[in-house]
Parts: C-alpha cells; sequence; structure tokens
C-alpha cells in the first residue's frame, strides 16, 4: 500500500519509526516532512498528508505531532479526507469500521512507540463495514464544499 506520512518536530522520531516499521512491512511511504527535530508548524505537514490521500497519490495517510490534535485538524480540511485522531487501539478500530478513516492521526508526546505501532497495525487491518455507515460518511461527503 501506498502511504503518505507526515509530522511536525514534535513527532519527527516516531514518524521516522513509523516509516521504517511499514517499509519493512512492504508498504511504500511518501515522505511528507518534516526531516528534522527543528521546529516547525504542523498545518503544512498536516494538509500535505491530506492533499496525497484526497488525490489518490497515496492510498491512506499517517499524520503525527505533538499531541495529534493539530495536525488531524489540519488534515481534515481537506475535501475527501477522514482524519481520526486516536490514542487507542479500540479507536484505530472503530475509526475504520465506521467512518472508513483514510488518515490516522497520532500523537507522539501522548502514546508510547509501541502503541503507535499497535495502533497503526490495527488500522491497516481494519475493513470498513459500511451499511449504515456508509450513509453517514456521505452525509459528511455532503458538508465538503
Amino acid at each position: 500500500m501506498i502511504i503518505a506520512l507526515g509530522c511536525d518536530h514534535a513527532a519527527y522520531e516516531l514518524k521516522e519509526a513509523v516509516k521504517a516499521k511499514m517499509e519493512s512491512e512492504g508498504h511504500t511511504i511518501i515522505d511528507v516532512g518534516t526531516d528534522s527535530t527543528e521546529s516547525v508548524d504542523y498545518p503544512k505537514y498536516g494538509h500535505a498528508v491530506g492533499k496525497a490521500v484526497a488525490s489518490g497519490e497515496a492510498e491512506r495517510g499517517i499524520a503525527i505531532c505533538g499531541s495529534g490534535i493539530g495536525i488531524s485538524i489540519a488534515c481534515n480540511k481537506v475535501p475527501g479526507i477522514r482524519a481520526a485522531l486516536c490514542t487507542s487501539v479500540e479507536m484505530a478500530e472503530m475509526c475504520r469500521r465506521h467512518n472508513n478513516a483514510n488518515v490516522v492521526c497520532m500523537g507522539a508526546r501522548m502514546i508510547s512507540q509501541e502503541l503507535a505501532f499497535d495502533i497503526i497495525d490495527t488500522w491497516m487491518t481494519t475493513e470498513f463495514e459500511g451499511g449504515k455507515h456508509l450513509r453517514r460518511i456521505n452525509e459528511i461527503e455532503d458538508l465538503d464544499f
């Protein structure tokens, strides 16, 4: 799978660990930055992840900042993106099952690397249930201008 991956300075080390994990599992990573721990603003990177997924360049996206909140908001500014901030495996499962989330967001200062990997594994392997949930996603999509 082709995955867009982006972060701010607070999440650089976790992004690099995620990148190595995903590549070792055979995924192609589009790394939209950042490329160091030097302070940067997260909106640029969240938007880049969202644009890569919305355009079809990537099939899914992973976005990480210090809390996960800001970068998830930035991702969700891109029409067609359903970015979910996940702090647990259960949230990762539900955002795929019920919301068909195409971007997962995490906070590097909020969760461990081990939990981040577990969240990603669950998010990558959980299928969308469709049905009534598709109707709700279509309602959300209708909100995009």
